[in-house]
């Protein structure tokens, strides 16, 4: 008598994990949790350090050594400070705009932005170049403003194609513009030091919005990147 209800029960969970896997595959934001703020960057770093010296324990390391004794800290450290600064949004870089004085009403292109990220399905390094650009309605941005907004998204455990979205949604939110295209070229350390270990391919994103969707303007962009 009771097993239609159990069924419909299970059917429903089913479906809820479902549709929150759907969402959480399409959400252009990074997973975090809802308290991923309320620990100080200290805390996290002496939390970090413990949990890492406890990965090199369970992997046979001598922890006395004198080369390895500091490297839980210095691991912790670095994925705070550096490696993942970019999931604090305390850590966005300020962004100041100019008038177009000029009227420069062409493309503007910023080629060959480094950028440094890793994985994060291995986390494991993940470096390229980005290429962003826009036209300008009225504002332009200091330039290297660009590439700080290239690396405060590429600070975190990626997926290069969310990284691509995040950097031209930031685009177009910063200079109120819809005419903006971001390209990602990036090598993954996934693909050429683990599993099928290729050292010769990489990754290649981008986006387009506005004007960029142009056939003919998008042409005129690739052909600048050298990529058409």
């Amino acid at each position: 008598m009771n097993l239609r209800p159990v069924q419909k029960a299970d059917n429903d969970t089913l479906l809820s994990d479902l549709l929150d896997h759907a969402y959480n595959a399409l959400r252009i934001d990074n997973p975090l949790r809802k308290d991923a703020f309320e620990m100080s960057d200290e805390e996290k770093v002496k939390r970090i350090a413990r949990s890492f010296a406890e990965i090199m324990d369970t992997l046979g390391l001598d922890l006395t050594d004198d080369s390895l004794k500091d490297t839980p800290m210095r691991v912790a450290k670095m994925y705070v400070h550096e490696a993942f600064r970019g999931l604090d949004p305390a850590n966005k870089p300020d962004v100041t705009l100019f008038e177009n004085k000029y009227q420069y009403g062409k493309m503007l292109i910023e080629r060959n932005i480094t950028l440094y990220s890793n994985c994060e399905h291995h986390f494991v390094p993940v470096y390229g170049k980005a290429h962003v650009a826009y036209f300008s309605t009225g504002k332009v941005i200091g330039l290297s403003k660009l590439n700080r907004l290239v690396d405060y998204y590429a600070r975190r455990p990626q997926v290069q194609e969310r990284m691509t979205i995040q950097i031209l949604n930031e685009l177009k939110n910063t200079l109120e513009t819809e005419d903006v295209a971001v390209v990602v070229d990036a090598v993954h350390h996934c693909v050429c030091s683990r599993g099928v270990q290729d050292v010769n391919s990489s990754t290649v994103t981008i986006e387009y919005s506005g004007k960029f969707l142009n056939d003919s303007v998008k042409r005129e962009f690739l052909s600048l990147l050298k990529l058409s």
